[in-house]
């Protein structure tokens, strides 16, 4: 075979293994030969083996934005979800504005419990804004994108907010029990500064550990995609788009669920469970009734809010799916905000009475 031939023969080749051929063939030897390594011979023999290891650190795309996709697999009712959720918005802030403007402003209204319920009222106002605005942008605008310091922020704050929820929760769970339990000592044990002190904890007791962990999330090389099937920046979905090793991530969450959805789920059942013992040992029923409609309503929104933060979270990883999790995500963040007031007014006759009286006050000018 003459050297021409030998040589084209030998970069065809070269080709088909992907081999860098000025550096693999030696033109000044008679009969060019190719140095074919290891690599070479696997990468030729089994070429779906090529893409299955991480890709090097010089290919990484650093993504600068993600794109929240929300819910545009069903492009078609893009303005009737628009039109819903921004009505879901109003009520959200109308309702819980009322019962905050209500228990701030009303003498009768300055227990504890009424105390506890502005405070989760302006928490739910907290919570809800972080994320529904946002979504009613996507929807309205059609523009999905978010910068990847935008979304890390959404997310801290979301993680941040959720677990002071799980604890303000406890904390009225908590003062139900001293209320009917301990009733003569309930004054002293729940006076306005322990309250304070409780409010306080509830809300930055979550600060360090949510911080750090969506730190340690947005410390993660970001490849392949940057769409986030979600309609806010949460951890899961994130978590998915990571190239790098997410195991202790993954972890994290887990232990995040933990200490912020099931401890104080768990001490909302411990109060609950000697609130009923102590409830069916009380002589008549009406006194019985009235012990527990006071609860009532905190029990609801406790079932809805942990209901689907705990199957969220806590459920096996190979059962998510990301219209699972939306629809999940969407009781949390959205319909229980919304029934929040709804199911405290409709049970409570003081607040009821209160914010008539307060309607009846604006009509007559």
């Amino acid at each position: 075979m003459c050297k021409e031939c030998h040589i084209l023969t030998v970069q065809t080749i070269a080709v088909v293994l992907s081999i860098d051929v000025d550096d693999q063939i030696d033109l000044d030897s008679p009969y060019p030969s190719l140095k074919v390594s290891e690599k070479h011979i696997i990468r030729f023999c089994f070429p779906q083996m090529k893409h299955q290891g991480k890709p090097p650190e010089g290919n990484l795309t650093a993504w600068k934005e993600f794109v929240l996709l929300g819910f545009a697999e069903v492009p078609q009712l893009q303005w009737f979800l628009f039109g819903l959720f921004f009505v879901i918005y109003m009520i959200i802030l109308l309702g819980n504005g009322t019962i905050l403007v209500i228990t701030k402003v009303e003498p009768a209204l300055q227990t504890p419990m009424y105390f506890f319920l502005g405070n989760f009222s302006f928490l739910e106002l907290c919570y809800v804004s972080v994320t529904l605005p946002r979504m009613l942008v996507n929807l309205g605008t059609q523009r999905r994108t978010i910068s990847l310091m935008v979304c890390a922020t959404q997310m801290c704050f979301i993680l941040v907010l959720g677990a002071a929820e799980c604890f303000l929760l406890a904390v009225m769970a908590y003062d139900r029990y001293v209320a009917i339990c301990n009733p003569l000592q309930y004054p002293l044990v729940m006076n306005h500064k322990v309250c304070i002190q409780l409010v306080a904890a509830s809300w930055i007791s979550g600060i360090p550990f949510q911080v750090g962990q969506t730190f340690q999330v947005f410390s993660l090389p970001y490849c392949a995609s940057n769409v986030i099937n979600h309609f806010f920046c949460d951890i899961s979905p994130i978590l998915k788009l990571a190239c790098g090793e997410t195991f202790t991530n993954e972890r994290m969450v887990y232990v995040a669920a933990l200490l912020f959805v099931s401890a104080p789920f768990l001490l909302i059942l411990i109060s609950y469970i000697k609130i009923i013992s102590m409830v069916l040992k009380l002589p008549s029923a009406t006194s019985r009734a009235k012990a527990f409609s006071t609860c009532s309503s905190h029990l609801t929104v406790v079932v809805l809010f942990f209901g689907s933060a705990i199957i969220t979270y806590l459920r096996p990883e190979a059962s998510h799916s990301a219209e699972t999790d939306k629809l999940l995500s969407l009781f949390y963040t959205v319909v229980t905000p919304m029934f929040n007031p709804m199911i405290y007014s409709l049970r409570n006759k003081d607040v009821i009475m209160k914010v008539a009286t307060r309607l009846q006050r604006l009509a007559l000018g």
